[in-house]
């Protein structure tokens, strides 16, 4: 992810053109506004990224994963509610293989699918992006952009992505950075001792006061211990940009002995499940999916009821990559049946306080088994999965995605109306979800409410920070209701188009006007 970005922000003529990079003032810090507005600009190239994933059940893992970390951070002080109100908060999925997670200016957090595959544990995943959090709510990026003084906001962005492009590629970062930029930019790749010993002591408290098992810090020091002892070979850009020291480790294996031992965590098979969706998600070529589908063929009495699952997880959705839909369900099949007779369904992910919703292996298998019914044509199949009993509660975003991409499939279904009101809902309460966005434009225009769909549209694009293409469906809704074509009780709507139109019309203004970066 990154190298077209990182060549558009290291070349200062494309810089002047496109970006809009706000100015870093004196040197003596950078406000967040300003910080903000880099992180937009530069989460804008990422979005377009041929890499950048929208993974309904990934993402929900991800981020229930997240909301407990945010929580404690915000009980403990470390996170203010000026921090909280004026940052981003997303997090970035890639598909690229690499183990890797950055925190970028403004509270934008990316996470490689590489890095979900190799977690053992969801406590392991959660230290991970406990630590990032913590460089973003000490503010390390804007600190380590003081230290440099006056330097131009696109050798900024050019610092900050540099690591991201080596993640893809060293040799093509380093032709991208050249020159006298070379060296500032190297230094910029990983984030100073002391930053990084903070943001370990910060992300452990957060950690443990979000309810997860603090060895979730230690194990995952532990397998970048083991890539680092390997000469990591570039698998691991994580190493560069967080580089572990034996000072780091002996603290982080302090900190747990000062805790009182628990039980010895059972394996963690919904996280398995997880790791496999990963790692087909992200490496999907056909010698990658007949790689993990032999593997869940090739049977090891060895194997752990985590790894037997994932194996068959993997294969499930290997067999889907195929259009091989009867395999998937028999695949499918191996894999119930196998969680049915070894373990019980309904064991949480993460106990009581570290999650609003339980995030159960029974659950996972649910929306796979939604997604093998819907690749087989069988819409209603998929539905009544998705909702057992025939009822309808509020689904969870997971749920909804794939009940409404059902419905788009069954025309006039009963349905409609009812996932129509819950993605509005979604929307309302989420407004930078660009999937909801878009499959609510396809059910509006189903039910000929054109007007309404345009306007979706252009949402879809303003979540996805792409002005342009957002200006373009808001003039194309303003255009249908200038000609009079606006139903009855749409007047509503043309006048909010008109005043999204007027409001992405100005963030195109100043992304061609760089602002001062003032604070």
């Amino acid at each position: 992810m990154a190298l077209v970005v990182a060549a558009a922000l290291v070349n200062p003529a494309l810089h002047a053109q496109a970006t809009g990079l706000p100015g870093l003032g004196d040197g003596e810090g950078i406000s967040l506004g300003a910080e903000r507005q880099l992180g937009d600009r530069i989460a804008r190239e990422l979005y377009r990224d041929p890499d950048y994933i929208e993974d309904p059940v990934l993402d929900e893992y991800i981020q229930l994963l997240w909301a407990p970390l945010i929580r404690a951070a915000a009980d403990r002080g470390e996170l203010s509610p000026e921090l909280q109100e004026r940052f981003a908060w997303r997090i970035l999925l890639g598909r690229d293989r690499s183990v890797n997670a950055f925190a970028l200016p403004g509270g934008y957090l990316g996470v490689h699918l590489g890095l979900i595959a190799v977690v053992g544990s969801h406590d392991e995943l959660a230290s991970v992006l406990a630590h990032e959090l913590s460089h973003v709510s000490q503010r390390h990026i804007a600190r380590g952009m003081s230290e440099q003084g006056r330097m131009t906001p696109w050798l900024i962005g050019a610092m900050v992505l540099g690591a991201l492009a080596a993640s893809k590629s060293a040799q093509g970062a380093q032709a991208l950075i050249v020159g006298g930029q070379a060296a500032a930019v190297q230094s910029q790749l990983s984030y100073s001792r002391d930053m990084e010993r903070e943001a370990d002591r910060v992300g452990y408290g957060i950690l443990v006061d979000a309810g997860y098992d603090p060895r979730g810090f230690v194990g995952m020091f532990g397998k970048l211990q083991q890539a680092a002892g390997l000469n990591d070979t570039g698998a691991f850009p994580y190493l560069r940009s967080h580089p572990l020291t034996s000072e780091r480790m002996a603290d982080m294996q302090a900190r747990q002995q000062l805790n009182s031992p628990t039980a010895v965590p059972a394996a963690d098979v919904a996280q398995a499940l997880m790791s496999a969706r990963a790692r087909v998600l992200s490496q999907n070529t056909p010698d990658a999916l007949k790689a993990w589908i032999q593997e869940a063929e090739q049977y090891s009495p060895q194997d752990s009821l985590a790894q037997r699952a994932g194996k068959l997880y993997a294969a499930t959705l290997a067999y889907l990559q195929q259009r091989n839909t009867a395999a998937a369900e028999r695949s499918l099949q191996q894999l119930q049946a196998l969680v049915k007779r070894s373990a019980p369904t309904n064991s949480p992910v993460v106990q009581a306080k570290a999650l609003p919703v339980s995030m159960t292996v029974e659950r996972w298998l649910s929306l796979l088994s939604a997604e093998v019914a819907m690749k087989q044509d069988r819409f209603e199949a998929a539905l009544k999965v998705l909702l057992p009993g025939g009822a309808l509660p509020d689904l969870a975003r997971p749920e909804l995605m794939a009940a409404a991409q059902a419905v788009q499939r069954l025309p006039g279904h009963a349905l409609q109306t009812e996932i129509t009101r819950q993605l509005r809902q979604r929307v309302f309460v989420a407004p930078h979800d660009a999937q909801a966005w878009n499959l609510l434009a396809g059910l509006l225009n189903m039910q000929g409410q054109a007007l309404a769909g345009l306007r979706a549209e252009a949402e879809a694009q303003v979540a996805r920070l792409d002005w342009e293409g957002a200006l373009d469906r808001f003039r194309a809704a303003q255009d249908l209701a200038k000609r009079g074509r606006v139903k009855e009780g749409e007047h509503i709507e043309a006048s909010i188009v008109d005043t999204r139109l007027r409001e992405v019309q100005a963030q195109l203004r100043a992304l061609q006007q760089p602002s001062t970066g003032s604070r």
